[in-house]
């Protein structure tokens, strides 16, 4: 039988205190009614309680009670515990024979806790200790009591002892180890023993005892941890642990396994908490090859001070490690005076970075001129590798290039797994990285594998993470196009993140816009050059009207011309805009309803047939229609009026349609595929007076905001 741990206040009991002499003539029920139930009280380190006669008064600490034993007479059911103390004898009265059971073995557990700290706060031969330390921990797997604190109690006392003997050998080490490995199958170790366990990772790393204890010990905290901001020392072991697997022989292909064993064999990871915590072990550690750098006061610029070329020194507070390690007295970094000549170069040197700054008056001017304010600057603006702006060049140690070279690839590891890499996306969508990490040529190089898998990935969820989490922020879309501080390739990945967005739901004017005002002269670059994605982006900004300015016209019909595949895609444009005035020419019906099971090519063919400038009414209600459709719909100017009933029109038509058609009043999605995706687009159309979305996936959260 189970019971669980006696905690404080827990007891409501008749208590009394005597003479031993006296024991056997008070054991009597008459006696015993006599008392009303009372509280005995149990602090970390007593029993206390007070009867109306006044006696207890004082507390009896748990190491006091020389033995507990179970009361029981005949012609008397009273369920009492006899607790002998120096001097007397305390008896406890429970209503019934479990409660009492609960009492006896809490009461137990207590005294040989108590016992055992003494023991192992004083030890003299090791030996000793560690069979009193085997000793504990069996005494902690039998127990029949039921609370987290019967594992976690040994372990805090082998913690302490840990901590407070620092002359113990390897041998001593794995053997403590190895005795308190069943308690840590269920339980995580406390934080000075992770402490003690990160030593023995970076002490010997190839130890048996790492892979053979630790191993289902950081499994545990990987599934089941829920946040390491309230243990970071987990965070850490499982960081060190991780690097101890990569000083094996076969280095990552030991940690490949052990990745693998934290998803599982199936295409589906059955823990969620896995991969959250191996990305924040990865982000911590990345973080910490270029913490010397950031904690060092004058060796972090901001991204404002980077900008302005460093020249204004940074009064502000080093910022907080994010990793609990104590700093090596060797690492000592030399601050650099920022406030010599502005021609001068600034050099800053530590024996962990190498930082070099090039600036010029001319380039502050320039990069100055366009600051109107004290806010924070663009992070691309900060970091743009230009002739004129600030270079940064940063040179890690051997030591931190392991480490970050070893969670790189990590990170590589997980974006593998397609089940995987939507949270991951979504987790790498803020950046989570510092700017010296945006800055340092290795690590971007690295980190652009995990790029292109975001990129490839046809789901919506994945490739959407590219683009910034929010307005006026910059994404992976921008660090990795042409110009962005991570590009290294001429443009090859910005392409391919351009195809995958405009292939799916982004195929939009507000995407297209966003394209043009930053990214127009590398669009172009690649259209010369035979890139058939630029060159269908060159063909929609003029489709669609993005470019206002004629010369800029001009000059993307003859980026068009001047290639093979440019020059026929801009002949059929001009075929597309010749049939587009003719459909929008005024003239033909004002309602239209297409018969029932007609396709996206009926539609098409339908409008291609003539006019239909006078169009408010369109019927596609139990159609065949889908979002392809869309590119049609948008060209009729006058609608007012869209019934698309049972049909298969989904999210990618719905956000064209919010773009596009911007008079429509009545828009009837019953019985559609779309989610809050796409419905949270028409929160844009002002004029939409009816919209009917019975029978469709819309959330009460999406529905609050359409309201």
């Amino acid at each position: 039988m189970r019971y669980k741990l006696l905690q404080e206040g827990d007891i409501q009991v008749c208590v009394i205190r005597h003479p031993r002499t006296f024991l056997s003539k008070i054991l009597t029920s008459k006696f015993l009614r006599r008392w009303e139930p009372h509280h005995l009280t149990l602090a970390d380190n007593s029993v206390a309680s007070a009867t109306p006669t006044g006696y207890m008064e004082n507390s009896i600490s748990y190491s006091a009670i020389e033995d507990v034993q179970l009361l029981s007479w005949e012609n008397a059911p009273k369920y009492c515990l006899q607790l002998t103390i120096p001097g007397g004898t305390v008896l406890l009265q429970a209503a019934n024979s479990y409660l009492r059971d609960q009492w006896f073995h809490s009461l137990q557990w207590k005294k040989k806790i108590y016992k055992y700290k003494k023991v192992l706060s004083n030890p003299s031969r090791w030996e000793v200790v560690l069979k009193e330390i085997r000793t504990l921990v069996d005494m902690a797997l039998t127990s029949p009591l039921q609370d987290d604190s019967i594992h976690q109690a040994p372990l805090e006392i082998v913690s302490k002892l840990l901590s407070e003997n620092n002359n113990l050998t390897t041998q001593d080490h794995e053997s403590i180890i190895v005795a308190i490995a069943p308690l840590l199958e269920n339980n995580h170790p406390p934080p000075d023993l992770c402490e003690f366990f990160c030593k023995h990772c970076r002490e010997r790393p190839r130890s048996m005892v790492v892979i053979e204890v630790f191993t289902p010990v950081v499994q545990r905290i990987l599934k089941h941890n829920m946040d390491f901001g309230k243990c970071p020392r987990l965070r850490l072991f499982t960081q060190e642990y991780i690097l101890s697997l990569n000083e094996l022989n076969a280095g990552m292909e030991v940690v490949k396994k052990f990745i693998h064993s934290m998803h599982g064999p199936t295409g589906q990871c059955p823990h969620p908490r896995v991969l959250p915590n191996l990305v924040a072990v990865c982000l911590a550690a990345i973080y910490s090859c270029y913490e010397e750098f950031i904690n060092s006061r004058d060796n972090s610029p901001s991204l404002k001070e980077i900008r302005n070329g460093c020249q204004q020194q940074c009064d502000r507070k080093p910022n907080l490690p994010l990793r609990l390690l104590h700093t090596s007295p060797d690492l000592v970094s030399q601050e650099a005076t920022l406030t010599e000549s502005r021609l001068k170069p600034v050099i800053v040197t530590s024996n962990e970075i190498h930082v070099e700054v090039e600036r010029n008056n001319t380039a502050n001017q320039k990069m100055t001129a366009g600051v109107g304010n004290d806010s924070e600057p663009n992070l691309i603006d900060c970091l743009m590798v230009s002739p004129t702006c600030s270079t940064i060049s940063i040179e890690l140690s051997a030591q931190a290039d392991r480490i970050l070279g070893c969670y790189v690839e990590i990170l590589k590891m997980l974006s593998d797994y397609d089940d995987w890499r939507p949270a991951l996306a979504s987790l790498l969508q803020p950046i989570p990285f510092p700017k010296e990490a945006l800055a340092h040529e290795k690590f971007t190089k690295e980190l652009k594998y995990v790029i292109q898998r975001f990129a490839e990935d046809p789901r919506q969820e994945v490739h959407s993470c590219l683009l910034s989490v929010r307005a006026g922020k910059d994404g992976w879309f921008q660090l990795y196009s042409p110009g962005g501080v991570a590009c290294d390739d001429d443009g090859e990945l910005f392409a391919s993140m351009v195809h995958i967005l405009m292939g799916s739901c982004y195929k939009t004017k507000k995407f297209l816009l966003s394209l043009a005002e930053n990214k127009l002269g590398p669009c172009m670059l690649l259209a010369l050059r035979g890139n058939q994605t630029m060159v269908e982006i060159l063909c929609l900004m003029l489709e669609y009207n993005i470019i206002d300015n004629n010369d800029t016209q001009l000059q993307i019909i003859s980026t068009l011309e001047s290639t093979d595949v440019g020059k026929r895609m801009y002949e059929q444009l001009c075929e597309r805009q010749r049939e587009l005035k003719e459909l929008q020419r005024k003239g033909g019906p004002t309602r239209l309803t297409l018969p029932s099971k007609s396709t996206d090519a009926d539609l098409a063919r339908l409008l291609s047939s003539g006019s239909f400038g006078n169009l408010e009414n369109l019927s596609l209600a139990f159609t065949n229609v889908t979002s392809a459709c869309a590119e049609h719909l948008i060209k009729l100017p006058s609608l007012k009026q869209l019934n698309l009933w049972s049909t298969q029109f989904g999210d990618a038509g719905l956000r064209l349609l919010s773009e596009h058609l911007t008079m429509l009043q009545v828009l009837n999605l019953c019985e559609t595929p779309v989610t809050d995706a796409g419905l949270l687009a028409l929160s844009s159309m002002k004029s939409l007076c009816s919209l009917n979305m019975n029978s469709t996936k819309l959330s009460a959260d999406t529905y609050e905001d359409l309201k």
